[in-house]
């Protein structure tokens, strides 16, 4: 049985997706320069509501504990029924500044202890609200400098920490979103493969890996094969969509830079079957964050549309000669018509 069927997501062929966002798209930012932020503060019912106003989000990624601290579970549940979106994951924050040295790798064993007991706190939030899996970043997990730490013992530690937690809650998935540097310079899940080599020496079912196509293109990967190695192992839990310049993580709207390259992405998940949620991971700093989700939107739908107009047949016979040129006039026929249609609806 695959990932995606365990995770209770199939859907009918040529169905199109269920479209989702990071409830944090509709947060308000920071950077090291406008420390003062980007925007009114909100709270993750503000967050919510903004969501619910896009039109197409059918599910969140939740942040936990709720920002900015003191609102229940209630509350939010209430909140989702109330826009009509269901919380499909739940993302603890034990990345933090306490967690500075580190969350699961920390040289203090109260403090790893403490990030644990926050990300099982977060599962059994995620319990309640019925999502489909706990998102891992493990941001602070890594190091900085040459000879700061044991790299076995950062390896161990990590392992050992997300072994325990999917064994503490056999019924939940959790799903780890690999980063190559930020907020460490290394991070101990820094690509695909590092991370799929983690899960093995994990040795349980409900460890997998959340694909941000950014993150994967920083990181110097293709995220359509990134994508390929861990749908072959039945590892591909979920996937966050955006894009960058691939010199940082800058988290902007989903074909704004990387048209092609997003496209060949989805042709690989679609041809390997994988039926998973197309989540939105955006941060639009500058930009109105209601229209940015529908853009994104628009765009994913857009790259729906294209893989059904995609002669499949003359890209299997183009590929088989590895002919660049001829392989993609076919997929630039098939993307430019379906955006062309999106953008006279």
């Amino acid at each position: 049985m695959s990932s995606q069927q365990r995770i209770g997501i199939q859907k009918p062929a040529g169905a199109e997706p269920l479209y989702g966002a990071g409830v944090w798209h509709f947060a308000t930012y920071v950077d090291r320069y406008a420390t003062d932020g980007y925007g009114e503060p909100r709270t993750i019912l503000d967050a919510i509501e903004l969501a619910g106003a896009v039109g197409d989000l059918s599910v969140l990624d939740l942040n936990w504990p709720f920002p900015p601290g003191g609102i229940s579970t209630a509350q939010v549940k209430s909140a989702l029924a109330e826009h009509g979106l269901r919380a499909m994951a739940i993302t603890p924050e034990f990345y933090t500044g306490r967690f500075a040295k580190g969350g699961f790798t920390n040289p203090d064993p109260a403090t790893r202890r403490q990030a644990i007991d926050l990300v099982a706190g977060a599962a059994e939030v995620g319990r309640e609200l019925g999502v489909d899996y706990v998102k891992l970043w493990p941001g602070q997990d890594g190091y900085d400098y040459p000879f700061q730490a044991d790299h076995s013992d950062l390896w161990d530690k990590s392992v050992g920490a997300v072994r325990e937690l999917a064994q503490a809650f056999p019924d939940l998935k959790f799903a780890i979103e690999y980063k190559p540097r930020e907020p460490r310079n290394r991070m101990v899940f820094s690509s695909m493969a590092r991370t799929l080599l983690a899960v093995q020496d994990m040795g349980v079912d409900n460890v997998g890996v959340l694909l941000d196509f950014g993150h994967s293109l920083y990181g110097g990967e293709t995220p359509a094969e990134a994508a390929r190695m861990a749908i072959a192992r039945d590892k591909l839990f979920a996937i966050d969509v955006n894009d960058n310049f691939r010199g940082w993580d800058d988290d902007m709207v989903v074909g704004s830079v990387h048209l092609l390259e997003t496209f060949e992405f989805f042709f690989a998940l679609h041809d390997a079957g994988w039926q998973g949620v197309w989540q939105l991971d955006q941060f639009p700093f500058r930009e109105d964050p209601v229209e940015a989700a529908r853009a994104g939107v628009r765009t994913m739908r857009a790259f729906h549309h294209a893989l059904e107009l995609l002669d499949r047949d003359e890209l299997a016979a183009a590929q088989s000669e590895q002919d660049a040129l001829r392989a993609q006039r076919i997929a630039k026929r098939a993307l430019f018509r379906a955006l062309a249609e999106s953008e006279s609806e």
